[in-house]
């Protein structure tokens, strides 16, 4: 409003300027003309800076917005590609579904996996890093399931290549050796099959495994040796566990998942083992 004032008064001014004095103080006078001139130039001279501006101003605002883009795309991938070899090369969780360790560890308990001292697998080309951590009897280790290697076990080195192992009466013999397992649950009596077996020797380069919840366990008594190099990693510690019964975590029925996870968020709190959350292997 302040300028469009300007322009009005400046023209008001020169009209009573007919007379040739009047007219030659017109001319002689730039006081007069040029706020006139400057009042008319300044809009149309700002609009067409505005107008010059605008193109190039969102042409800046659309290069920012696709490098903060690029950048976020960039980093994004860089976290996956960590938290994937951290996956394949150095460690992994997982739940335990069925009681066949129960007694060491039960069902629904979470577990962190290390990989990394095993001879993790290279992906695609299935070349294996150098194994750091040779196995001992007594270990609980991750395996590929020798009948299907898609499947994953968890079990207890109870013999190695070239022992000669033997059960009677439910107590593990190890090259004629009674050994001590505080950690085996026997709830059949001791004239189960199951509590007595063998004797056999485990072949070189071979694992004889078993669960710890001994009347209870798939295990290399139904299904025979574990090859070493299905040793994939060994349990570190429990990081969660949650008491549901082994029917819900291994339903793969999609709306039965749903219902379940559901109850999980219910019972977060109540059905928590919060006794065993850090729990060392």
């Amino acid at each position: 409003m302040h300028s469009l004032g300007l322009c009005d008064r400046a023209t008001a001014s020169a009209n009573p300027a007919t007379t040739s004095h009047g007219m030659a103080a017109a001319i002689a006078s730039p006081a007069i003309t040029s706020p006139a001139d400057s009042s008319h130039v300044c809009p149309s001279s700002s609009s067409a800076v505005v107008a010059a501006k605008s193109p190039a101003h969102s042409e800046s605002r659309t290069r920012r917005i696709l490098g903060s883009l690029r950048l976020s795309t960039r980093r994004l991938i860089v976290l996956a590609a960590i938290v994937l070899g951290m996956r394949i090369f150095v460690g992994e969780a997982s739940v335990v579904p069925t009681a066949s360790m129960e007694g060491t560890i039960l069902v629904g308990d979470h577990l962190f996996m290390d990989k990394l001292l095993y001879g993790p697998e290279i992906p695609l080309v299935h070349w294996r890093l150098p194994v750091l951590k040779s196995i001992h009897r007594g270990d609980i280790i991750v395996f590929r399931y020798p009948k299907d290697v898609t499947e994953t076990f968890l079990k207890r080195v109870t013999a190695l290549g070239g022992d000669r192992l033997e059960i009677k009466n439910g107590v593990l013999y190890v090259n004629s050796q009674p050994v001590v397992e505080p950690y085996a649950v026997h709830h059949a009596p001791v004239h189960s099959p199951l509590e007595s077996w063998g004797p056999t020797v485990v072949p070189e380069g071979k694992l004889f495994v078993m669960g710890d919840n001994r009347d209870n366990s798939s295990d290399s008594r139904d299904w025979g040796f574990v090859p070493m190099s299905n040793v994939i990693g060994e349990p570190l510690f429990v990081y969660w566990s949650y008491d549901a019964p082994t029917a819900r975590w291994l339903d793969e029925n999609p709306s039965h998942r749903i219902s379940f996870y559901a109850s999980i968020a219910e019972n977060f709190f109540s059905n928590t083992r919060w006794n065993r959350t850090g729990m060392l292997l």
